[in-house]
């Protein structure tokens, strides 16, 4: 069974829900794990409203930047102690959610000023993305195979080596322009990494859904709600990321 469970979601992996046959008490469903991350999703749009009102008072990035670096920063020590203490989760996973909608709102606000109407296509490709593969994966019309599993494993791993590689090169100054860039490659870069960070979100579906399944306790539902906000981050981010280049081109 944990080979069957295996995502590339750092979040979700195959040793989360281990150890919980036999135990008593409350179990995690798919329709609670569903409902909490409907929590979740409320929480960071709420946070991300708020600082996307700040910005557009004054338009002036500075409104929003420590509220951005408390976001990203909060968020990210949030997200470390509810992988570590997954039973924190039904209190860390909420705070996760606002502190990213803080850092998100920021973002998508900045983004908005130079290019209009960014934010909300990026938000609906974001959630259509979603729908669309949460009903590929209800039909079957997407099988999670072992070699999908590894395939997009793989995949992620290689974009977070690279993306590690290039944050630790542009300190001595070397950049990657042509992937970075508005051109053809980085443009066909983004929409791979787009490809991939989506199809994670079919991988955390069955390995919820296997969660539920084993018996995992009630708060494994915070768990895996925390889980998709992270991989919906990261698709919104990188769509963003994608529609700026396209725009770029303009």
């Amino acid at each position: 069974m944990p080979q069957l469970m295996r995502t590339s979601n750092p979040v979700l992996n195959e040793k989360r829900f281990e150890g919980y046959a036999g135990q008593l008490g409350e179990r995690m469903t798919l329709q609670g794990t569903v409902n909490k991350t409907g929590l979740l999703l409320v929480c960071a749009i709420a946070s991300a409203a708020w600082t996307w009102h700040l910005f557009m008072q004054d338009r002036s990035p500075l409104a929003v930047m420590p509220y951005l670096w408390i976001g990203t920063i909060g968020g990210f020590i949030c997200a470390l102690v509810t992988v570590f203490k997954k039973e924190w989760s039904p209190v860390t996973a909420p705070a996760y959610a606002l502190l990213e909608g803080l850092a998100l709102g920021g973002i998508s606000a900045v983004f908005e000023l130079r290019f209009p109407g960014i934010a909300i296509q990026s938000v609906s490709l974001t959630f259509g993305t979603l729908l669309v593969l949460l009903l590929a994966y209800r039909s079957g019309l997407i099988p999670v195979t072992q070699n999908f599993r590894l395939g997009i494993v793989a995949a992620t791993g290689a974009i977070m080596l690279f993306y590690v590689l290039q944050f630790v090169l542009g300190f001595f100054g070397v950049h990657f322009t042509s992937i970075n860039g508005s051109g053809p490659i980085g443009i066909g870069i983004s929409l791979i990494i787009v490809a991939v960070a989506a199809l994670n979100l079919v991988l955390d579906f069955d390995f919820i859904e296997n969660g539920a399944r084993m018996g995992a306790p009630k708060y494994m539902e915070w768990y895996g709600a925390f889980g998709l906000m992270v991989t919906l981050v990261w698709l919104y981010l990188e769509i963003l990321r994608l529609l700026t280049k396209l725009r770029g081109r303009d």
